[in-house]
C-alpha cells in the first residue's frame, strides 16, 4: 500500500503536505458523534526535566483541542489521558501500564526521556501498543522495534551535524563532557563512534551526574588539555551549570551543546553564560529566521501561533513540538485505521511526506523515525541571550 501524506486540519488552517491555506469561509464543525479516541501521555511534567514534560503536555493537549474543534476523527473525539512520570523511569513504566490496562488508549505519545523510553521498551511490546516517544536516543528505534517510534531527531544527527561544523571550520580535537543518564551516554557514544570519520581526535572524556551542581572538577581538567572546542552533552540543568563555570573558570575554549538544551529555559538558566554557545536544534525556535521558501515554516508560524495564544507569556519550545507531530501522526493513522492499535501502528508506519515541527517525516518498516539530517537541524549560536541560525 502506497504511502500517504498526513494532512492536518488545525481551527482554519489546513496543513497539505506542509502548505497552510486559509479556508474561504467557517462552516460549523461535524458532530462529535462517535466513542471517543483516547491517547495517553506520559511526560515528566515536574521535576527536573519539567522544561521538557510541560509544553509535552501543553502540545498534547491542545492538538486534541484544535482537532475536537473541527469535528474530531471521522466524528470522533481525541480524549488525552496524561501522566506525569516525575522524570523517574520507573514511574514510567507503572504508568503506561496503567495507560494500557486501566484507561485502554489506542496509542501512547512519551516519555520526555531518553531512559524514561528505554524502560517501557519492553512493556509496549509485549502488549502491543503503539508507543511515539518524545526522547532523543537512537536505540529508542535502532534497532527497530515493531510497536515503537520517535519524533525527536537523534543523537545520531546530532553528533553529525557538530562534526560537520567542526570539520568546515579547522577544529580536529576537542574535549567532551555528558551527562551520566541514558540521553548521556547515547550522546557520549556517538560523539566518539563518529570521531574517527570526521577526523576528530577526543583529548579528554569527562561527565557529571544529573543531580550534581558543579563541574568545577572536571572543567578543570579539560581547561588543561589542548582542545579547540568542548562539547557538552545533557538536559537542563546541568549543561547551564557547566556554561556558567566555565565563565567562572575562565575556560576560553568555544562550549557546543546538544540538542537537548534547545529551549528558551537553557537560556533562563544559564544567563550571561550562554551567549556564544553553538548547537543543533530544530527549526521551531528560529522561525522567524527562516526563508519564505522554506517548506516548515508556514507549519512552524501555525504552531506557533496556536501555542502562545493558548498559553500566553510561554514561548515554543523544540520539546513541545516533538508531541505536537506524534498527534499529527497519531491522528491522521486513526482516519485510516479507526480504534485497532494493529492498524494503527501499520498506518503510522506508512507516514509519508508529513511536513512536521522537526522535519518532514518518511516513516518505513525499518525507520520508525523518519527524519533526515538536512530538514531536522539548523546550527545555532546563542548572541544576546537569542537564538540565531549561523549557516
Amino acid at each position: 500500500m502506497k504511502g500517504r501524506k498526513l494532512l492536518f486540519l488545525g481551527l482554519v488552517l489546513i496543513i497539505s503536505a506542509g502548505l497552510l491555506v486559509t479556508s474561504c469561509e467557517k462552516k460549523p464543525p461535524p458532530e462529535l458523534t462517535g466513542e471517543p479516541y483516547v491517547i495517553g501521555g506520559v511526560f515528566s511534567v515536574t521535576g527536573r526535566a519539567s522544561f521538557l514534560g510541560e509544553p509535552e503536555k501543553n502540545s498534547m493537549e491542545l492538538f486534541a483541542e484544535i482537532v475536537n474543534s473541527e469535528g474530531g476523527i471521522n466524528g470522533h473525539p481525541i480524549e488525552v489521558v496524561i501522566y506525569d512520570d516525575e522524570g523517574d523511569a520507573t514511574n514510567s513504566v507503572t504508568l503506561v501500564k496503567k495507560l494500557i490496562e486501566k484507561d485502554n488508549v489506542l496509542a501512547i505519545v512519551g516519555p520526555s526521556l531518553s531512559g524514561n523510553t528505554l524502560s517501557v521498551i519492553d512493556v509496549i511490546e509485549e502488549k502491543e501498543v503503539p508507543l511515539v516517544s518524545c526522547a532523543a536516543s537512537v536505540k529508542i528505534t535502532e534497532p527497530v522495534k515493531k510497536w515503537v517510534f520517535k519524533t525527536p531527531q537523534t543523537d545520531v544527527m546530532a553528533v553529525e551535524k557538530i562534526y560537520e561544523y567542526f570539520v568546515a571550520n579547522g577544529i580536529t580535537k576537542i574535549a567532551i563532557i555528558t551527562v551520566a543518564n541514558g540521553y548521556g551516554d547515547s550522546g557520549k557514544e556517538q560523539l566518539k563512534a563518529q570521531a574517527p570519520g570526521a577526523g576528530i581526535e577526543i583529548v579528554a572524556e569527562e561527565s557529571f551526574g544529573s543531580e550534581d551542581t558543579d563541574m568545577t572538577a572536571q572543567l578543570t581538567v579539560i581547561k588543561g588539555t589542548d582542545a579547540e572546542a568542548i562539547v557538552c552533552w545533557g538536559t537542563n540543568p546541568g549543561p547551564a551549570i557547566v556554561a556558567k563555570n566555565m565563565v567562572q573558570l575562565d575556560v576560553q575554549i568555544p562550549l557546543f551543546q546538544s540538542h537537548g538544551v534547545a529551549s528558551p529555559k537553557f537560556i533562563e538558566i544559564a544567563g550571561d553564560a550562554a551567549n556564544g554557545i553553538i548547537l543543533p536544534a530544530g527549526k521551531i525556535i528560529v522561525t522567524d529566521q527562516l526563508p519564505k521558501s522554506d517548506p516548515q515554516r508556514k507549519v512552524l508560524m501555525h504552531y506557533k501561533e496556536v501555542y502562545e495564544e493558548k498559553f500566553p507569556g510561554s514561548k515554543v519550545s523544540s520539546f513541545g513540538g516533538h508531541a505536537w507531530d506524534a498527534m499529527a501522526m497519531i491522528a491522521e493513522a486513526l482516519k485510516v485505521s479507526g480504534p485497532d492499535r494493529a492498524m494503527l501502528r501499520d498506518e503510522i508506519e506508512k507516514t509519508t511526506d508529513y511536513i512536521g515541527i522537526h522535519g518532514i517525516f518518511n516513516m518505513t518498516p525499518e525507520d520508525h523515525n523518519g527524519l533526515n539530517i538536512d530538514s531536522a537541524f539548523v546550527m545555532l549560536k546563542i548572541e544576546n541571550g537569542e537564538w540565531v541560525i549561523i549557516e
